[in-house]
Formats: structure tokens, C-alpha cells, sequence
């Protein structure tokens, strides 16, 4: 397939299933030769055990040039958010100053 300068973009379809999502509160990153693998868990860390149980929700292998534009990427996001949550959490000032008026 030629590059003939067009502007390409994905249309990508989900199920409902699959668009609802899982949900994750540890990663374990590893690497081969050829391809990063991403396994998300959902962990019960409020458990006293020495050992923490968790369930596998989801695995990922990505090869490395998409796992660099995907780190790219959450930078940017990770960034934005913070910015957003920067803005939400500035200290309130007060009372805005107002105009005396002449007696």
C-alpha cells in the first residue's frame, strides 16, 4: 500500500462488554527480546497475609516501538490531569476585593 499523503484514521468498534472495561490496581511490566508484556491485576491489599491475592484482569504484549508511543502518550495525558487537578486544588483567595463607593 502506497503512502499517498492522506491522513489515515482508525474506526475502531468495541462490544458493550469490552467498552464497560476491568478494573486494576497493580501492573507488572516485563520484556523479551521482541516485546514488552503489560499484566494488570486487581489486588486485595487490605488482606494481612504475607501473601497479597490478586486475579489477572488483563494481558497486554506490545512490541517495543508501541510500547515507547504508549508511554508517550500516558505522559501526555498523565500531564494533562495533572494540570487539571492542579487548577481544581488551587487555595481559595478569598473574598474578591471590591470598589469602595464614595459617600
Amino acid at each position: 500500500m502506497a503512502d499517498d499523503g492522506r491522513e489515515r484514521q482508525i474506526n475502531i468498534h468495541t462490544s458493550p462488554e469490552v467498552m464497560a472495561g476491568v478494573y486494576a490496581n497493580f501492573a507488572n511490566v516485563s520484556h523479551s527480546d521482541y516485546e514488552f508484556t503489560v499484566t494488570f491485576a486487581r489486588v486485595d491489599h487490605e488482606v494481612d497475609d504475607d501473601e497479597v491475592p490478586g486475579v489477572v484482569v488483563s494481558r497486554v504484549n506490545l512490541s517495543a516501538k508501541f510500547f515507547r508511543e504508549l508511554i508517550d502518550a500516558m505522559e501526555d495525558q498523565y500531564s494533562k490531569w495533572r494540570a487539571a487537578e492542579g487548577i481544581r486544588s488551587l487555595p481559595e483567595t478569598g473574598t474578591p476585593p471590591t470598589r469602595e463607593q464614595p459617600e
